[in-house]
């Protein structure tokens, strides 16, 4: 049982799986009445949110939480280090963004941040279990995807602003057509060039 005085900070990636650009971590710091609002505000797994709610959330997360933090690792350490050690790197970076001292990391998933030197739990389904992993998560996917977006302007052809780098259909043959941009992972895109 996790005692409701420690300062417990929930961490989720974002992007893990896409062709292109950073993954993202998110994490935030919730006190009880925190977790209320935003239960009250339909907070909750953000796979299960629309694009238009997430966003709406976002104010109230960053009002509501004691600390938070966001941070990413780039397409060129993922192909460098791998997809595990450079989402850790980014959970890392967002925790170490957080204004406050905190007890405990819960992570989403079954995979533990190893560079973390401090307590942490892995949750499995964590953004159903704990409202700041789902908090981080929702920071984190709005904070990726308005950066893709962003970078769809200066890459275009991709569809990057509707799949923000996910390999669609539209995306492995603008692959196949264009090439591969210096944002997109190359370790990534093996398949795509062999099929």
């Amino acid at each position: 049982m996790i005692s409701k005085k420690k300062k417990i900070a929930g961490v989720d990636e974002v992007g893990r799986g896409s062709l292109f650009g950073p993954v993202f971590a998110g994490a935030v710091v919730l006190n009880s009445s925190a977790e209320a609002q935003l239960l009250k505000a339909g907070l909750k797994d953000s796979k299960l949110l629309t694009a238009r709610k997430r966003a709406s959330l976002i104010p109230l997360i960053k009002r509501a939480s004691s600390t938070w933090g966001l941070g990413q690792a780039s397409s060129i350490e993922i192909d460098s280090l791998g997809i595990r050690k450079a989402t850790e790197k980014a959970m890392l970076r967002a925790l170490q963004r957080l204004s406050k001292p905190i007890d405990l990391v819960l992570v989403d998933g079954i995979l533990p941040i190893r560079i973390w030197e401090g307590p942490q739990q892995t949750l499995v389904h964590g953004e159903s279990q704990s409202l700041s992993i789902a908090a981080a998560s929702v920071l984190a996917k709005e904070a990726r995807d308005a950066l893709i977006k962003r970078l769809a302007k200066t890459f275009p052809g991709y569809e990057l602003e509707k799949n923000v780098g996910y390999g669609t259909a539209v995306h492995r043959k603008a692959l196949l057509k264009q090439g591969i941009t210096t944002l997109h992972r190359r370790t990534f895109l093996s398949k795509i060039f062999c099929e």
